[in-house]
Parts: C-alpha cells; structure tokens; sequence
C-alpha cells in the first residue's frame, strides 16, 4: 500500500492513498476530530476552500482545522 502526505495545521501527517479529511485529522489529533465531526470545527485547503469531512485529501495537501467558539447549528 503507497502512502502519502498531508499536511495539518502545519503538521505532517502520513496516510494511506485514498484517506478522508476526518482519516486526516484524526491521525493528528482525534479529539480534534472529534470537533470537525460534531461541527464545533471547521476545515479549509490551503487558499480556504471548505473541505467536508469524507472528501479525499491528496499528497501534499494542506489542511487547516479551526475550532469554533460558537455552538454548532
């Protein structure tokens, strides 16, 4: 199995070819994860496009994941 990269918040994070946002982030930070699941988190590419969470992510792409202090809808 080919891995690849991805980046979030800043962090590397390696992933098998294929892997969603939420595989992404929860290799990273599960509980940060957890946040993007439960809409208390939001997440953008690198020019701030939403990405949701069971888009593929790809080699190299850059992922941010903000925490809101706002209650999710």
């Amino acid at each position: 199995m080919t891995g690849i990269r991805v980046f979030v918040n800043e962090r590397p994070v390696d992933l098998p070819a294929a892997s969603s946002l939420h595989a992404a982030v929860a290799a990273l930070d599960p509980a940060l994860a957890e946040a993007l699941a439960g809409g208390r988190a939001h997440a953008t590419d690198g020019v701030g496009r939403p990405i949701g969470l069971s888009d593929p992510v790809f080699p190299g792409a850059i992922i941010r994941v903000v925490v809101s202090a706002r209650p999710p809808r």
